[in-house]
């Protein structure tokens, strides 16, 4: 068995129709951990909110590893506009929090919807406002947590529209 390197693993370069909106993310690291994340899953745009660490910082540029002009980003400075704007759009605002109305991710038919948008909530204070969604994803955890880093459940989260809606592109 013989460990690839990046320049032995040629990958798709596919883009999904998904857009992530970071709701205030407040950690330079998880700011670049998006960026990483997002270009990894074939995403077409991340907005952040203009109080979230610069794209300039050090520790985002560090994280992000070249990936920053990979993929389209902005800022937006009204949380209800941006997810208003989104919606006029024709995309569907998923929340990745944990209400009483979430639906388990895997039970999730991500298929069903042309558009998405994948919202993350902040680190401290989850989503600003709940209300403006569409649906809510939940991950099943099974320790004695009840939640995990903002950027690990994107990663999760990312991991199973793709896969939904690669295969289904593929029959």
């Amino acid at each position: 068995m013989k460990q690839l390197t990046h320049y032995d693993i040629e990958n798709s370069q596919k883009k999904f129709p998904i857009t992530i909106v970071c709701d205030a993310i407040r950690t330079p690291e998880n700011i670049g951990m998006c960026f990483r994340i997002s270009e990894s899953f074939g995403v077409e745009k991340i907005y952040f909110h203009e109080s979230s660490p610069s794209i300039d910082n050090r520790k985002v540029i560090n994280t992000a590893r070249n990936t920053i002009n990979q993929i389209e980003h902005d800022s937006y400075v009204n949380f209800e506009e941006i997810i208003t704007k989104l919606k006029e759009e024709g995309n569907t605002i998923i929340g990745i929090e944990i209400t009483d109305k979430s639906i388990n991710i895997q039970d999730f038919n991500f298929k069903n919807h042309e558009k998405i948008v994948l919202l993350l909530g902040s680190e401290r204070n989850g989503i600003e406002n709940i209300n403006l969604v569409d649906e809510t994803i939940a991950i099943p955890m099974y320790g004695r947590n009840s939640s995990m880093n903002v950027i690990h459940s994107l990663a999760i989260t990312l991991y199973e529209v793709t896969n939904q809606l690669a295969v289904s592109s593929k029959q």
